[in-house]
């Protein structure tokens, strides 16, 4: 079939709202051959370097040859696999995600995407301690599903008339706005220890360690999402880790797949799997913990948990800033600000209109960057974490080209929001 075929019948059959938006931004590129940190067009005219790796997935890359290679030698002998039974890959891959945990973060359960897995948290934490409010940061994303619909902004939740009665949000990085919101019927805080969609914005020094003070002192759980802070993004296994914490559940996903197979987990203290001792069939998931899919995992801990990769995640994100720095000095005015924890960087740029702007700029100049949908000023910037020192100088080149380009870009966005609208339909929530 030729991309134009295809183009059509994606707009016929998947999203017209889609296929208008690329069109009227000339970015009707459908994805063909991918490896590394390149994805092709289907017709070979262009292609693009990764950096946003769509919210950390392929934080090892397209294709990765250890991922691919995994997955080919478990077909020898897996398949999904049956959660009514025991499983031997289950369990390999439970052991060593728990090992990696902190204190008696030691029960692991699966699930196919980080929504699900947040759902599951949720549930177990009204289910446990028998309240009914969640908190949540204002701006945060965990996901378009059921209960972590209901945690994430009413842009997600509202046009579906979804009600979230025993739910609120507080400012991230606001202690006091959580002391205000806790009281005995909140069951549980989830947070994304990084939030992405609200513009990579980084915990302020002591903020999670007075949240986990807060939750202790009123009863409630913390939740830690990692679904796109984990896995050696922040150049620590777990971005929790930075704050020495020990929360009560961690959620993660997105990167565990290695882009190969859809894994995610929930990770929850030893007394939490009360409800499941008392009724264990009480919540399945038929294709969670596929065993194909945990073959994979495993072999993406073995690489992101290498002291090796973690340090030079450290390094890349060294070297990155030290470029990001002369270009923030170069364009005062439009690079405005960065925001960073290893390769985890959020790019401050002059207003609402520079996130699209960069985004366009920068698919011209080769670059897959996209900006945050709850805080349109900033740019996310996510590339590869086995990126290397020649990828780094060549994207900042690139990324030096786009800025340039983008002011202008800037003023024609401002005149085409007013008239259409397009502004926020490209979201950057992972």
């Amino acid at each position: 079939m030729d991309k134009q075929s295809v183009i059509h019948n994606f707009e016929t059959h998947v999203s017209a709202g889609k296929a208008a938006f690329f069109k009227s931004y000339g970015m009707d590129f459908v994805m063909g051959k991918r490896e590394g940190a390149w994805i092709h067009d289907m017709d070979g005219d262009k292609r693009l370097f990764n950096c946003h790796s769509n919210g950390g997935v392929f934080n090892l890359g397209h294709h990765n040859p250890e991922i691919v290679n995994t997955l080919r030698s478990a077909l020898d002998d897996l398949d999904i696999g049956n959660h009514h039974f025991m499983s031997q890959e289950r369990t390999a891959l439970a052991r060593q995600i728990t090992d990696g945990m902190p204190g008696d973060l030691n029960v692991c359960i699966f699930s196919v995407g980080g929504g699900e897995a947040v759902d599951l948290a949720l549930k177990l934490a009204l289910g446990h301690t028998g309240r009914s409010k969640i908190v949540s940061a204002s701006g945060g994303f965990h996901g378009h599903t059921g209960l972590a619909l209901t945690v994430g902004d009413a842009q997600y939740r509202d046009p579906f008339g979804v009600p979230n009665p025993n739910m609120s949000q507080i400012p991230f990085n606001d202690a006091t706005a959580l002391a205000n919101a806790l009281d005995a019927d909140v069951a549980a805080v989830i947070l994304e220890t990084v939030p992405s969609t609200l513009g990579m914005v980084m915990p302020e020094p002591g903020y999670l360690q007075e949240v986990r003070a807060l939750c202790d002192k009123h009863g409630a759980l913390l939740i830690m999402d990692e679904v796109q802070s984990g896995l050696g993004r922040t150049g620590k296994l777990w971005a929790f880790e930075h704050a020495e914490i020990i929360p009560d559940m961690v959620i993660t996903g997105k990167g565990l797949s290695g882009g190969i197979y859809p894994i995610a987990a929930t990770v929850i203290r030893d007394p939490l799997d009360k409800i499941f001792k008392q009724d264990p069939f009480i919540h399945i998931s038929t294709y969670g913990g596929a065993e194909l899919g945990c073959r994979v995992a495993r072999k993406v801990l073995d690489i992101s948990s290498d002291p090796k990769f973690l340090n030079r995640v450290e390094a890349a994100g060294l070297r990155v800033r030290e470029g990001l720095d002369k270009l923030m000095q170069k364009y005062p005015k439009f690079l405005t600000g960065i925001r960073q924890s290893g390769l985890m960087i959020g790019l401050e740029l002059r207003d609402e209109y520079g996130g699209p702007a960069l985004t366009k700029a920068a698919y011209d100049q080769d670059l897959l960057m996209i900006y945050a949908n709850n805080d349109t000023s900033i740019s996310q910037f996510l590339p590869p974490l086995i990126i290397s020192d020649d990828e780094i100088d060549w994207v900042l080149d690139r990324l030096n080209r786009a800025l340039n380009a983008a002011r202008k870009i800037r003023t024609a966005l401002i005149a085409r929001q007013k008239s259409s609208g397009l502004l926020k339909k490209f979201s950057g929530n992972g």
